[in-house]
């Protein structure tokens, strides 16, 4: 089932993530299901809970679109169940990014090259792992979504005041993408 996405200005966006307990969780395989179609409905590669306003520690990625120009990315789909990053290293490299929460603004965020994270899969097994690179940064980009941070804080303050009329529409509704989305009004 295609959800709608909040949209910048939400209270949800903007508050931390509870990890989820599975055992009180009969659906979470449903949830997660309707993850992936929400985002591949609105042409996204990453959608966070909080994004279809729930406050649970959780998130999906599917990067396999971009596994003919990043070999790497072929077939990586995964599940994030209460994840949580151990370790950044690496230089600060700054790349465009998007999200769905914020349709229509790209700027370049600064993100460490390279992350740790531990997490439950989708078959609730623990896992460890390192990642580097554009996959290390779409798995911080919605990781921050699970801490109620967007990519627009952390861009440099000349870009925040150049984007600022347009987040502020967003907050009275005033928003035009082709995918369902709920705004403030």
């Amino acid at each position: 089932m295609i959800l709608p996405i909040y949209v910048y200005g939400q209270p949800i966006l903007r508050k931390v993530a509870i990890d989820i307990e599975q055992d009180n969780y009969p659906n979470l395989q449903e949830l997660i299901n309707n993850m992936f179609e929400t985002m591949y409905h609105a042409d996204g590669v990453g959608l966070a809970a909080p994004q279809v306003g729930l406050n649970d520690r959780i998130f999906v990625v599917d990067l396999s679109v971009m596994g003919d120009e990043v070999p790497e990315m072929k077939g990586f789909k995964k599940t994030f169940i209460n994840p949580h990053i151990i370790e950044r290293t690496g230089d600060l490299k700054e790349v465009e990014e998007g999200c769905l929460s914020i349709p229509g603004i790209h700027e370049k965020v600064p993100r460490e090259e390279r992350i740790r994270i531990q997490y439950i899969d989708e078959n609730l097994e623990s896992q460890d792992e390192e990642y580097v690179g554009f996959t290390a940064r779409c798995i911080q980009h919605e990781y921050d979504h699970l801490d109620g941070v967007m990519f627009v804080d952390k861009i440099s303050p000349l870009r925040k005041q150049l984007v600022k009329s347009k987040l502020t529409a967003m907050t009275k509704g005033k928003v035009s993408c082709s995918y369902k989305v709920k705004t403030l009004k």
